[in-house]
């Protein structure tokens, strides 16, 4: 008979197991972030191809960039030079030295700017607008615009509308009446396809094709908040229900859920729009890991999406998903910085991922390899909404996390926030971000997200986050 191993024994093979894991992991993302890095240069233009179309890219959730890449590569397939730039990258200069730009530019809220673009609007935009005579002459510039929005909001595809309306109003030429999609739909990505095509002189421009929905099983489903005053959160399992291995993402990416199937009490339209969740696990974690808040219609029902996933999906039932990059707010460059990492509700996972991420970076390369993160988080009280406690004081016992600071905003008679938590903790802020620190922002775009940008700009000063927004050093994802 083999011998038993023992306690200890067993112990480390689990470790070495893990680490091997972990390891195959990190290879394969490094591999991708490889293969970007060659397929961006492979789109910078030759040395004698002109000037290249800038393809300029405003974008919150990572949508807007992902179609400009789209965009770039079919043209650089067409035989085009290309340049790919976030709009917050492009300055003067570069606009009056093109002969043909493409925007593709989403809107943030009610009818403002993105993250990535405030500093252009606020800073050549608005500049701009305020000295008509004697600004930016760029009656040279041939101009294409995909605004991308959402008509459930007041000011839809407004900041689109608004950089159109001031390229036109420096003299740039539209090659196109300006194109407007709404969260994205088929037909309006298929009128710019055309457009691309007239602008290649080709009637086989390559097409792009967005990742399709595939199934997926809900293995478990854990209510995170009994007794809450807020809606209840659950914590949500899958997996691909063909037993395939899972697909690649990293910590920040999205997954976008299709309810038309279970939506028989809904409207066309809205059954047609897939709803977007933050992955709050890794691949390693061996599935998709979810935090979901059951929402409620105005007669109290519940919402189409939260309530299926929450409460009528089966345990083993299929779900169609399919996963999103979120560039805007995965590590990227930042690897190696301390993080500050701010959030509010079912925000905390997207925050989670970053966490767990950063733990198996110092797995990997020991204790004390790994910069350390800060952590603040708000929900309503102690007793019912500290989501993953267990796990947040395990990462505060090994030091993944250096500092977590909790807003239970109804355990006092005075509402605490996390933004009255980063204005107290000011010195703190400022000491950080000078070591290098990056901030990632999870949760509510009403109150939480504004509430806290204020904090940052009051206390560092805008010039400085401006700063942070440009290095890449400021990253939200907010809804």
């Amino acid at each position: 008979m083999a011998a038993i191993l023992s306690r200890p024994a067993a112990a480390l093979l689990l470790l070495a197991l893990y680490l091997l894991m972990c390891a195959a992991v990190w290879w394969r993302h490094r591999r991708r972030r490889r293969q970007a890095a060659e397929e961006s240069a492979a789109l910078l233009p030759a040395a004698d191809a002109g000037a290249p179309v800038l393809v300029l890219h405003a974008s919150q959730t990572g949508q807007a960039e992902q179609i400009a890449w789209q965009t770039a590569k079919a043209l650089h397939l067409a035989g085009m030079p290309v340049r790919v730039a976030a709009l917050g990258e492009v300055d003067r200069d570069a606009l009056r030295g093109a002969r043909h730009a493409l925007f593709i530019a989403s809107t943030y809220g009610e009818g403002d700017a993105p993250d990535s673009a405030a500093p252009f609007a606020r800073d050549l935009m608005a500049a701009e607008a305020s000295d008509a005579a004697g600004g930016l002459d760029l009656s040279s510039l041939q101009v294409g615009v995909l605004a991308l929005g959402d008509a459930t909001y007041t000011h839809f595809c407004g900041f689109g509308r608004a950089l159109d309306a001031w390229l036109r109003e420096r003299g740039a030429r539209s090659m196109f009446d300006r194109i407007e999609a709404d969260r994205a739909d088929e037909h309006a990505l298929s009128q710019w396809r055309q457009r691309l095509s007239h602008l290649a002189g080709t009637a086989d421009l390559a097409e792009w094709e967005a990742p399709v929905f595939t199934s997926w099983r809900l293995t478990q489903r854990r209510h995170l908040n009994p007794g809450s005053q807020g809606g209840p959160v659950f914590h949500l399992e899958l997996v691909p229900a063909d037993g395939s291995s899972l697909p690649v993402w990293e910590a920040g990416d999205l997954v976008q859920v299709s309810v038309a199937g279970e939506a028989a009490d809904a409207t066309d339209e809205d059954a047609r729009r897939p709803r977007e969740y933050t992955i709050a696990s890794l691949p390693a974690d061996g599935h998709v890991e979810l935090m979901v808040r059951r929402t409620a219609r105005e007669d109290g029902t519940p919402g189409l999406a939260s309530g299926w996933l929450t409460q009528r999906l089966a345990i083993g039932g299929g779900v169609a998903l399919r996963l999103r990059p979120h560039a805007s707010f995965r590590i990227g460059t930042n690897t190696d910085r301390p993080l500050i990492l701010v959030g509010n509700g079912t925000g905390l996972a997207g925050l989670r991922a970053h966490l767990k991420a950063r733990s198996a970076s110092r797995m990997n390369t020991g204790i004390g390899g790994a910069a350390p993160a800060w952590l603040l988080f708000g929900e309503r009280q102690s007793a019912h909404d500290a989501h993953y406690r267990d796990e947040i004081e395990a990462w505060q016992r090994d030091g993944v996390l250096a500092r977590v600071d909790w807003a239970f905003s109804r355990d006092q008679a005075e509402r605490v926030h996390v933004q009255h938590l980063l204005a107290r903790e000011a010195p703190r802020l400022r000491e950080w971000i000078a070591e290098g620190a990056a901030i990632y922002v999870c949760g509510s775009l009403q109150g939480m997200a504004g509430a806290v940008d204020a904090v940052l700009r009051e206390t560092l000063g805008e010039a400085d986050v401006d700063g942070l927004i440009r290095e890449g050093r400021y990253r939200r994802d907010v809804y």
